[in-house]
């Protein structure tokens, strides 16, 4: 499989990073039951398992893997590698079009064959018991062989993965959470870029709706399988005081009271755990309580970093990546935080107003309420 970005980083930095790659690889694998042992090379990883195609579609979930391909290990010889190609093509489905991609790695006298002999003689191979045609530019099914050392790798199809950083390679950060799309895409796009996450909820009480708890518990658990072998158990602050106080009290910023709120919770938790930062599903002017200035507002709650992944993207594209890593069905119900908002709520506020408008004492009561967290299966 490959890794992709890792390839840039300095040597040292990229045996770290690989170690760590093959270490959530092999911690996915087992976690799903798939009998397999994780090889690590300077440029590849290599599974060996009797089910490569289950291997390869588990170890392509894994952040940091860019592609993985269910292969056959033959002898590194051009006759080794055409029967290889011969067997995969006999028992792949039927196909119109096809193209054979070699790549041979090493010195020119490592072997005595080139990458566009192996191209070359592979196509005629696959021709020979297939009725398709080569088609180098849009084929339907590519063939791959990538050569390393003395042994071929010979595979009919690739499963494409994440990309960016294995999980484990940056800090981890506190990932608010709640039943909408948005949180638990950021907090994986967060994963993706290397960083474990603290998955915090904050209860609703009356305004949390029916199982809203429990549907931001089971986008967590899906975003944990991607990382087994790290601590994403959910934490929970009870949240539904501050929720009453605040519809009682505050008109149209209400909203962007709850958010800073909602930050200064979390940069409790920051605080007491090994986090270094905060991230939400934010995008800009996708809420009221989301637009540039409102935002700048809502920040001001906190001296830690607020890491927003979805920015700058639009709502279709966040829900596609949810239906993506599977979180889309547990997160369609209707969010309950929106029963919070007012009928006209502030879409340019300043912070003066906002806190003006905030009660007593807000953001130390949201700090204190941090004292009653606890960790779901703990």
């Amino acid at each position: 499989m490959s890794f992709g970005e890792l390839s840039t980083k300095s040597s040292e930095v990229r045996g770290r990073m690989t170690r760590r790659l093959r270490d959530n690889v092999a911690a996915l694998l087992a976690d799903r039951g798939v009998e397999a042992t994780v090889e690590r090379t300077w440029a590849r990883l290599v599974v060996h398992t009797p089910d490569p195609e289950r291997a390869a579609r588990t170890a392509a979930d894994a952040p940091g893997v860019v592609w993985a391909r269910p292969s056959t290990t033959r002898p590194a010889d051009p006759d080794a590698v055409g029967d290889a190609l011969a067997a995969l093509a006999r028992a792949a489905p039927p196909v119109d079009t096809y193209a054979v991609r070699a790549r041979r790695v090493g010195d020119d006298d490592d072997h005595d064959f080139s990458s566009r002999d192996l191209e070359r003689e592979g196509g005629r191979v696959v021709g020979a018991v297939t009725d398709a045609s080569v088609d180098l530019e849009d084929p339907d099914r590519t063939y791959h062989v990538e050569v390393r050392d003395d042994r071929a790798h010979v595979a009919a199809r690739s499963v494409a993965g994440p990309g960016g950083l294995p999980v484990g390679t940056q800090a981890p950060l506190v990932a608010l959470v709640s039943g909408g799309h948005d949180s638990p895409v950021a907090a994986y796009e967060a994963m993706r870029r290397g960083s474990p996450i603290r998955p915090l909820y904050v209860s609703l009480g009356v305004y949390g709706g029916p199982d809203h708890e429990a549907r931001a518990a089971a986008t967590v658990d899906r975003l944990a399988g991607y990382a087994p072998n790290f601590d994403c158990r959910l934490r929970i602050v009870p949240g539904g005081g501050i929720a009453e106080r605040l519809v009682a009290d505050v008109g149209d910023t209400r909203m962007l009271s709850w958010r800073r709120a909602l930050l200064r919770m979390a940069e409790v938790v920051v605080q007491r755990t090994d986090a270094v930062g905060i991230v939400t599903g934010e995008a800009i002017g996708q809420k009221s309580s989301q637009t540039a200035a409102n935002l700048a507002v809502t920040d001001a709650a906190v001296d830690a970093p607020v890491h927003r992944p979805l920015l700058t993207r639009d709502k279709d594209v966040i829900v596609e990546q949810a239906r993506a890593i599977d979180t889309y069905e547990d997160s369609s119900i209707t969010v309950g935080c929106e029963r919070l908002d007012p009928d006209t709520p502030a879409t340019g506020a300043t912070l003066d107003a906002v806190e003006a408008a905030e009660p007593d004492g807000l953001l130390a009561d949201a700090a204190a309420a941090v004292d009653d967290l606890w960790i779901v299966d703990e």
